[in-house]
């Protein structure tokens, strides 16, 4: 099976592409590689799949990994109407997971026109490709954003979702009803994930995590908002890449022929975590505590997440298992020994 994954130069994205590849499915990896966050960190995301740095940035040019005969890559924009029909024409992919998107919920409000032409425009040139090439299962990811201020908790995807409170929110709500009308319209099974606060190693720097491990290595304040009155369904990546592996070798339908081709899960660690005890994570993992500066709530941003995994466990047998103690570990390990802290 021959599987595409956007945003392979991503967090997600590349972690994902390593279980495909140990799994020996065929990969092709698409980035655009934008500057979003330090470009410094997306090419050695590659470089650990096995793609050199010079041969990625350039544009349209597919690089073959000398690390993984399984795996290429390509660097391209989703928006580009003509080369992508020409990706899917020439590759024939079985399979898409697009996890390209322009992330951050706080960027979007200052950025919104970024967020129509990358999560709006490039992904209806992707569902475009997947009806024109006989895609047999498409997989993208959501957000838990799109809960938006919804207050009845744990989140479940039979929960209405009319009151997004960023338009990153609103995005990836947007691609859940495209992808319910190609479903429809076209026959094309289609899987929506709403990813509820993922971390790790290899994440973005503009992750919470990040963010905090930074700032008490460099012996600054960190920035704790709504006075640390906040809760995440933190979900570590290992947890999230094998759950996503799973839904990519098959539809729903393949196992139970009476499911929808459209479907929606959410996908967590299936509870909530205290941000400030998150925090002493962070703080043991290091061995040095935190300077804290209490902030007020940010626009665009909610109290408390916490996902309703129970349709992926009753249909993919998903159940995440990695400790906060564990997770927060590894990253700050990972932290430690790239920055040479």
């Amino acid at each position: 099976m021959k599987i595409l994954v956007t945003g392979a130069a991503g967090f997600i994205g590349y972690h994902l592409c390593e279980v495909l590849i140990k799994q020996g499915f065929n990969v092709v990896g698409l980035d655009n590689i934008n500057d979003y966050y330090e470009v410094t960190l997306k090419y050695d995301r590659l470089k650990q799949l096995g793609i050199n740095r010079d041969d990625a940035t350039q544009f349209l040019k597919k690089c073959s990994s000398p690390k993984h005969h399984k795996f290429s890559f390509v660097r391209m924009n989703l928006e580009d109407r003509e080369a992508l029909p020409k990706l899917f024409e020439s590759e024939k992919f079985d399979v898409v997971c697009n996890l390209a998107a322009q992330a951050g919920v706080r960027y979007s409000i200052e950025n919104p026109e970024v967020y129509i032409d990358s999560n709006i425009v490039g992904f209806l040139n992707l569902l475009e490709c997947c009806r024109n090439y006989v895609i047999k299962h498409l997989v993208y990811a959501s957000s838990s954003s799109v809960y938006g201020l919804n207050d009845k908790i744990p989140f479940s995807t039979n929960d209405n979702v009319d009151r997004p409170i960023s338009l990153y929110a609103a995005s990836k709500k947007s691609n859940e009803l495209m992808a319910y009308t190609y479903s429809h319209l076209y026959d094309i099974p289609t899987t929506g994930l709403r990813f509820f606060t993922v971390y790790g190693p290899w994440g973005r720097p503009d992750m919470a995590i990040f963010l905090f491990t930074k700032a008490i290595t460099e012996n600054r304040p960190i920035n704790v908002f709504n006075h640390g009155k906040m809760e995440r369904d933190f979900t570590y990546i290992d947890d999230i890449v094998e759950g996503v592996s799973r839904i990519l070798k098959a539809p729903v339908t393949d196992r139970i022929p009476s499911k929808d081709l459209y479907k929606l899960y959410n996908i967590g660690n299936n509870s909530a975590v205290k941000l400030n005890d998150f925090i002493v994570s962070i703080e043991n993992s290091l061995g040095k505590k935190a300077e804290k500066n209490m902030m007020p709530m940010q626009p665009g941003d909610v109290v408390k997440t916490w996902a309703d995994v129970g349709d992926l466990i009753q249909d993919y047998h998903y159940r995440p298992n990695t400790p906060i103690k564990k997770g927060v570990g590894q990253f700050v390990d990972w932290f430690k020994e790239y920055y040479n802290v």
